[in-house]
């Protein structure tokens, strides 16, 4: 028996993303509605065999669907996903408008799956794309032993930014080599060829909010204790976020230890070899469901501390599969 499923922000990034997933891992779906903006209704868009037309979210009626996958940002989240709820729908929302509600949890399946047990509001939070992927890390490993701090510098693509501003990536990049000028809108500065140390906006304390939703959202999944500190870098990719990530431990642990743990870690693949190519790039991950781990080595200024490099599929872990694996969980709990 399926499932009535609604998809909000169905023309991004994230929500074909949605589409493409549900349809790649046969998820039980019984009726799929596709909800925009009004600019969007009436636009086709294909799901397996089918083509569904776009809705208005502003007319739909939530009671026609029991499961909602939510990617259209914060004032979508705040203004129509309690009305869903309130229709009796189970909502994953991949905006950070609920992240931090002590009501809603924020999970990654593979790392706090059992958070699901404590639903109040009918609405789970998707985390952050460079949250999910370090805590996919971090976790396992903190089991074993535990994690002291963690210093993480991202490299985040510019599909995290959403469709306009890989456009930008793509449209600057042309004007460079036409010797043409360039134009800015998604980005306060130049992206093509460029890094940016700015995603979101500043905080009060010099952070940006991307860097303080990571070391939030890690302390709300895995443990309050574990410090997180952050630097949110825009780099001139499409899709793929990097990762720097330094982790101190409480006590020692050695580099083949927390190989042999990775590798059996659910949604990860170890990718570690002292050689060129020996590592996996943002490119490499693209369109791939698992989180890679490379480039492990001790710290040795540290006592008790080893960095390696993370990459993962933004879009996928990072967004939509998250979510839609949320979804499963829900239907192995026998939620519908």
């Amino acid at each position: 028996m399926g499932i009535k499923v609604s998809i909000v922000g169905a023309t991004g990034n994230v929500g074909r993303e949605f589409l493409s997933i549900l349809e790649e891992r046969k998820f039980p779906i019984d009726e799929l509605f596709l909800l925009a903006s009004s600019n969007s209704e009436g636009k086709k868009i294909s799901f397996g065999k089918k083509e569904l037309k776009v809705l208005d979210l502003k007319k739909f009626d939530f009671k026609k669907c029991q499961l909602v996958f939510s990617s259209a940002g914060s004032k979508v989240s705040s203004e129509f996903l309690p009305k869903a709820a309130k229709a009796g729908c189970y909502i994953i929302d991949n905006s950070s408008y609920f992240r931090m509600d002590p009501d809603v949890p924020l999970v990654v399946p593979e790392v706090n799956s059992d958070d699901l047990k404590n639903i109040k509001k009918r609405i789970i939070a998707n985390p952050n794309c460079s949250t999910i992927q370090m805590v996919m890390v971090l976790k396992p490993l903190h089991n074993l032993v535990p994690i002291k701090r963690v210093v993480v510098s991202t490299y985040q693509s510019t599909s995290g930014a959403g469709r306009l501003a890989m456009d930008e990536l793509f449209d600057q990049t042309k004007s460079i080599f036409g010797n043409n000028p360039i134009k800015k809108k998604s980005f306060t500065k130049q992206i093509a060829f460029n890094v940016i140390p700015h995603i979101d906006s500043f905080l009060e304390d010099g952070k940006t909010k991307e860097e303080w939703k990571m070391e939030v959202e890690t302390q709300k999944i895995m443990d309050e204790s574990v410090k997180v500190t952050a630097t949110c870098v825009r780099v001139p990719v499409f899709i793929g976020h990097g990762e720097s990530v330094n982790i101190e431990f409480e006590k020692e642990i050695t580099e083949d230890k927390l190989r042999d743990v990775l590798k059996k870690s659910p949604g990860i693949s170890v990718v570690d070899f002292r050689k060129d190519e020996g590592y996996v790039t943002p490119e490499e991950c693209a369109g791939e469901d698992k989180v890679y781990v490379s480039r492990i080595r001790k710290d040795n200024t540290l006592k008790n501390a080893i960095s390696l490099w993370v990459v993962a599929d933004n879009l996928r872990k990072g967004a939509a599969l998250n979510a839609i694996q949320i979804g499963e969980e829900l239907i192995k709990k026998k939620f519908f």
